[in-house]
């Protein structure tokens, strides 16, 4: 089966990209600001990156982990993350937030996810994680509609 070179949407509308760059700055800045930790809002990239399959956001946003010092095993774990003993309180509230809002198509953002992270998560950081989530996911969805490409070695 052969296919069809995709449009690489970013490079077609360019001003549209930098606008998506420039909102992922300043959530980047948001989430400094409200103080979480680096680690933690690559591993939300990672784990948003892991529900929508999107391989070059993976590799990426693992890759910046890595440099920043992440522990290889969080990064292993991060789908099983509940499971785990590796996360703390901040990022397990931080992490179902992101996931809650990542697949806000089964059932939009429950009571109970949003408040499960309100209770641990200041209002600030609970702003910042659902900015990351949603620049996120667009992202991804830049990314998987170009089909950006992942080669391997």
């Amino acid at each position: 089966m052969t296919e069809l070179q995709r449009v690489n949407i970013g490079k077609q509308h360019p001003t549209n990209y930098k606008a998506l760059l420039a909102l992922s700055a300043a959530m980047e800045k948001a989430a400094s600001t409200a103080g979480l930790d680096p680690l933690l809002v690559e591993l939300l990239k990672i784990r948003t990156s892991q529900i929508n399959g999107c391989a070059f956001c993976l590799r990426t946003h693992t890759r910046d982990a890595l440099k920043k010092g992440e522990n290889p095993d969080r990064i292993a774990v991060l789908a099983a993350w509940e499971e785990t003993g590796y996360f703390s309180e901040t990022d397990r509230a931080a992490l179902r937030l992101t996931e809650a809002i990542t697949r806000v198509s089964e059932g939009h953002v429950s009571d109970e996810n949003y408040d499960a992270a309100a209770a641990v998560l200041s209002a600030d950081q609970v702003s910042a994680v659902a900015w990351l989530a949603t620049v996120m996911n667009a992202f991804n969805r830049v990314a998987i509609t170009s089909r950006y490409r992942v080669a391997g070695g």
